[in-house]
């Protein structure tokens, strides 16, 4: 087995999130009820994934909540409120672009963006248009346990362009991110409303296009229902269902995903996610599925902050080629540090795909810290 070690510039900011203080908020009220804010967050991480016969450990930025700056303006307008917020990464070197051949770090590009977003909220609901996300983002990863932080739905943060290797030592053209997705929506230059909260349900519905890729000339479109409520005893519960389509320009067709989500959070501290999903592809290509499932638990184990442990599992087939099949387990701690406004995070991640050739199992450590301001 083959080590191979390298840390980036962004030791400097793993750093910084140990050493500077919980900052007073970035916020400036005027007269009016309005406000101002400027906020943002660092999410270093070593990261080091283990192929099967060559392991890579370097300090990145993590791609499962990326490094990011934002501004949110709040104004009321008459009984309404008026809002604005951009929001874009730091484009620091990130897990989604490394594998074993090496880095394709892209810096800072427009595609970075991820926010540039008006909207209008009163009582009959809220109008938003601008890059923001469409309807079905998030609807794959209603999760309301803490561990959250580093062990959800999407298990490719860490890895999702290193290639599986065969067991004969070569490497495949088949990557993590091509063996397995939570189909979650995306962000994209969209008109959305959303419905005001009727006892703790409401439902969304957007219409986008992904005007910051000159490649991409698709429409989007989503319908999301979401239901959110504190019963009596403590018991919360969340959950999420989801239609999206991508009507490609070419003329080939549309893919359909359909994506749904739920969580139930205890008052003993224990947690219970699940999430599924399908996709139907064009014509010609594999319609891949997954199955999702969490079991978690939280307390206050120690006076820095809350302390949250998780495993899960992940099921999916046909991802890829027809036939296929894909399995990832993981397993990982969050620690609250509450004095500096972070939490800090260790995982392990599993993963094992077969489409009828042999590949070695792919594994990731991840210790990290994600720093707010």
């Amino acid at each position: 087995m083959t080590l191979n070690i390298k840390l980036s510039p962004v030791v400097a900011v793993l750093a910084a999130t140990t050493a500077i203080p919980a900052a007073a908020e970035l916020k400036y009220e005027n007269n009016s009820g309005g406000y101002v804010l400027l906020y943002g967050q660092f999410n270093p991480a070593i990261i080091s994934v283990d192929d099967g016969q060559e392991t890579d450990t370097r300090l990145l930025d993590n791609d499962l909540s990326n490094s990011r700056v934002g501004l949110s303006l709040m104004q009321p307008f008459g009984q309404n409120e008026f809002t604005f917020r951009f929001e874009t990464a730091l484009g620091l070197p990130n897990s989604s672009e490394w594998n074993q051949l090496g880095t394709d770090f892209s810096g800072w590009t427009r595609e970075d963006i991820r926010h540039v977003d008006f909207a209008l909220k009163g009582g009959w609901g809220k109008f938003s248009a601008g890059q923001g996300s469409m309807a079905s983002d998030g609807a794959a990863e209603t999760d309301l346990s803490y561990v959250g932080t580093a062990l959800y739905s999407f298990t490719n943060d860490e890895n999702s362009g290193f290639f599986y290797r065969g067991t004969d030592g070569t490497l495949s053209d088949i990557t993590i991110g091509d063996s397995s997705s939570n189909f979650d929506g995306a962000r994209r230059g969209r008109v959305r409303y959303d419905t005001p909260d009727f006892s703790g349900f409401s439902a969304s519905f957007a219409y986008g296009q992904n005007i910051l890729s000159s490649s991409d000339d698709d429409d989007y479109y989503d319908v999301a229902l979401n239901y959110n409520n504190t019963f009596a005893g403590g018991v919360e519960f969340a959950a999420s269902v989801a239609y999206a389509v991508r009507d490609f320009d070419d003329g080939s067709g549309d893919r359909e995903d359909t994506i749904g989500s739920a969580s139930v959070l205890l008052p003993s501290g224990f947690s219970f996610t699940a999430a599924a999903g399908t996709r139907n592809n064009v014509s010609g290509e594999s319609d891949p599925n997954f199955w999702y499932t969490k079991i978690a638990y939280e307390d206050n184990w120690v006076s820095w902050g809350k302390t949250g442990i998780g495993i899960d599992y992940y099921d999916g087939s046909d991802f890829n080629t027809d036939g296929s099949s894909t399995e990832s387990w993981g397993i990982a701690v969050v620690q609250r540090i509450d004095s500096i406004n972070t939490d800090a995070y260790l995982k392990y991640r599993n993963h094992d795909f077969n489409d009828g050739t042999s590949f070695d199992k792919n594994e990731a450590w991840v210790l990290g810290a994600r720093w707010k301001f």
